[in-house]
């Protein structure tokens, strides 16, 4: 009789799963990939299945279940084998064309971007990392668990063993070594945006922020603030397009190096909005800009087209990090200042009589529509509501918006909702209309979301459980062999999130100039604005994804 004998190392079953875990990966997300993120993702989660797959025998030897041995093992491991080839072998065979159906849905040609050799060496190299890493834990728990052998049980030196090295990784990750990549980050970004030898002077005008007669510093407003405030139309560009007397918008910007305190930083915002008559504006936008201090002037511009420039927008900075970096380290800084600002703009126009103060309206793309929609306290306002609010590309954590889709009619999708009549909320995408100005409550609160944005969609809980959206029929930009599959799926998006700015204008993270102009009418109702001056704005636009709309 053949004795049970262990399984080789490093063991078969954990790497068939890591094996089919690459194989899934392959399967189309939301955001086309090219080789070299395949790659990446691909040996990321071959990684993961491995990992896995150790853990189950691990826990299997633990509660001393039968294990098989000799022949009995070599043919379990051949079963398992053949369908896992099959699908690799099938998934390998598909993976371009996959992803090329993402890239037709966009609206753009195929690419021939599968290398699959090239694409399968990457995975692997980096599965051989992840490996070495994992055994070097590994050892360091054997180490760490046998010295505490000499002053406690085995089983309790165990588990001290298991918490000491989980936390010593734990601060190495989170609180030491990413913390410090952060700050560098951070820290580089600043030092970019503070290099002014080679940037532009100051404005001459004194109406612009910035100039000499400014109440804000123009070395600190970095490179987003410095175009924000002299890009856009002027009067002349918008009365050339609508035909009818303009004035030139106003745009205020206070950036993050200018005070270290974000009251003070919207007191100051305030002050200048106040310095240069922007109370006198028909409309007033308060907006948030996304992490590193960007404000899409596809949307801005848009605005004050429909407004004929009788407009001002206020702006400040909160961070320096790209957004998805913002997202997990500063989130608590856009908060801050979104409260600080709103509130500051708030009670002043409050104070004025209501005949006299513009109209206003709340802003903001990705983090700074989540940090928009924190600071609109709307409880806070119900005594002197504002009149409304356009929210882009909501990050999948903003409270407001997940009430919002919650509420959501029966049957409407979930990543085009209705609610209720369209009174208070309602939702716009490339593909969904946003309704005309009529019909409104006395607040106007919109979304603008794309059905292939990850940062709107991405959900934590796609580890194991299927997503809502992915439960029913897939929006037009999205691929229908689109499945949900555990562990797979939760990195898929997760990568997706990165690279969801890639994505082709109008798709993805991507916001395109014309796609706000529905959304824009819709809130602001602009006066003797036409569907026709819609479409021809729309062609004006049409190149308008961080470029803006630009002159006549």
């Amino acid at each position: 009789m053949r004795t049970s004998l262990p399984l080789p190392l490093p063991p078969l079953l954990p790497l068939l799963l890591g094996l089919l875990f690459f194989a899934l990966s392959l399967t189309p997300s939301l955001i086309p990939r090219g080789w070299v993120v395949q790659g990446m993702l691909g040996g990321l989660v071959a990684a993961l299945g491995y990992m896995i797959g150790r853990f189950v025998l691990m826990l299997w030897r633990q509660m001393y279940l039968p294990r098989l041995g000799g022949r009995a093992a070599d043919i379990a491991h051949g079963i398992v084998a053949v369908p896992v080839a099959a699908v690799l072998v099938y998934c390998l065979s598909k993976a371009g064309l996959w992803q090329n159906e993402i890239w037709v849905l966009m609206g753009l040609e195929p690419r021939d971007e599968t290398h699959v050799i090239a694409m399968v060496l990457l995975a692997a190299m980096l599965f051989a990392a992840l490996l070495f890493l994992g055994r070097l834990v590994r050892f360091l728990f054997d180490r760490t668990r046998r010295h505490l052998y000499r002053y406690m049980p085995e089983r309790t030196a165990d588990i001290a063993g298991l918490i000491l090295v989980a936390a010593a990784l734990f601060f190495v990750t989170r609180d030491g070594m990413i913390d410090r990549v952060l700050r560098a980050a951070d820290n580089s970004y600043t030092a970019a945006q503070a290099l002014f030898e080679t940037g532009p002077p100051p404005p001459a005008d004194p109406a612009i922020t910035g100039s000499a007669a400014s109440l804000v510093d123009w070395e600190t407003m970095g490179q987003p603030g410095r175009d924000f405030v002299t890009g856009g139309p002027g009067a002349g560009d918008i009365a050339a397009f609508t035909g009818r007397p303009a004035l030139r918008p106003i745009r205020i910007y206070v950036g993050l190096a200018q005070d270290e305190d974000p009251q003070a930083r919207a007191e100051l915002a305030l002050e200048e909005l106040k310095r240069v008559g922007g109370f006198d504006r028909e409309v007033l936008i308060v907006a948030m800009p996304t992490g590193t201090g960007w404000l899409d002037p596809g949307s801005f511009d848009v605005v004050e087209y429909m407004n004929s420039g009788d407009i001002a927008s206020v702006a400040v900075q909160y961070s320096y990090l790209q957004s998805p970096l913002a997202l997990m380290t500063e989130t608590d800084s856009g908060l801050e200042q979104a409260r600080a600002l709103i509130r500051a703009v708030h009670e002043y126009w409050r104070g004025l009589p209501p005949d006299e103060r513009p109209r206003l309206y709340m802003h903001g793309l990705s983090l700074g529509a989540w940090a928009s929609m924190f600071g609109t306290d709307l409880f806070a306002l119900l005594d002197d509501p504002i009149d409304g609010a356009l929210w882009a590309g909501p990050p999948f954590p903003s409270a407001f918006w997940n009430q919002a889709v919650a509420a959501r009619n029966s049957g409407s999708p979930y990543v085009a909702p209705e609610v209720g009549g369209g009174r208070l909320i309602r939702f716009a995408s490339h593909t969904k209309p946003a309704g005309p100005p009529t019909g409104w409550g006395s607040i106007r609160l919109m979304f603008l979301q794309y059905s292939s944005d990850p940062i709107v969609f991405y959900e934590p809980t796609s580890l194991f459980r299927r997503p809502a959206w992915m439960r029913e029929p897939p929006a037009e930009d999205v691929s229908p062999e689109l499945r949900f599959i555990p562990v797979v799926t939760q990195f898929q998006l997760a990568m997706d999130m990165a690279l969801a700015n890639s994505a082709p204008p109008g798709h993805g993270h991507a916001y395109h100039a014309p796609d706000y102009i529905g959304p824009w009418r819709a809130v602001t109702a602009p006066r003797d604005w036409t569907d026709e001056d819609s479409a021809r704005l729309a062609l004006h636009c049409s190149n308008g994804f961080q470029q803006g709309c630009g002159p006549q």
